[in-house]
């Protein structure tokens, strides 16, 4: 297993929650934020969190708090903003809005690093998950230039580099499911 001291945690809790109409990540879950699930699931692999967000209120949960590096740039934009700020060379990325995940889910990237890939994301269902993901530091550079040029689309800045999926089983994908409406939310709490 990787040593902590490699992997930094980035949350990323800086979307509109256009769709929900209140921010996503102090919504309940099980007597818990979404945001705190998302902490508990990254303790056990990383030394520092970082949570991505020009929300003070974030500043109740005691972690390096960054605001976007761009403002208005969607989570490409996030997820640069928290590689340019991170000191290891491996950073484990999660949105604030899966409040079903857990370490058992992030323990496959870390499994699955190898020494070609820069960004190893979880797939479930046949789609990639660019915001459950581990990136290398490198990556900085790349969304960098892209970010400069104007781009704002992570999945298309995400195929620029190497990526790997790690698949999950149909049991494992349950808890990587993005709420991002009342809908989905109640579905989730019943």
């Amino acid at each position: 297993m990787m040593d902590k001291k490699n992997i930094t945690g980035i949350i990323l809790s800086g979307g509109k929650s256009s769709r929900m109409g209140t921010d996503k990540g102090f919504l309940l879950f099980n007597e818990k934020s979404f945001i705190q699930h998302s902490i508990d699931a990254l303790k056990p692999f990383v030394e520092n969190i970082m949570i991505v967000s020009n929300n003070t209120d974030y500043d109740v949960f005691g972690l390096k708090r960054l605001e976007d590096t761009i403002e208005n740039a969607g989570p490409l934009a996030g997820v640069y903003s928290g590689l340019k700020q991170s000191k290891t060379d491996y950073n484990l990325v999660l949105s604030c809005d899966i409040p079903l995940i857990n370490s058992n889910i992030l323990e496959k990237l870390i499994d699955a690093i190898d020494y070609d890939s820069e960004i190893i994301q979880i797939e479930s269902h046949g789609k990639t998950m660019p915001l459950i993901a581990l990136y290398k530091k490198q990556c900085e550079y790349i969304f960098s230039k892209f970010l400069n040029d104007g781009e704002r689309r992570l999945q298309y800045t995400v195929n620029q580099c190497k990526t790997k999926n790690v698949v999950l089983n149909d049991e494992e994908t349950f808890f990587t499911q993005n709420i991002n409406t009342p809908e989905q939310l109640n579905a989730i709490l019943k």
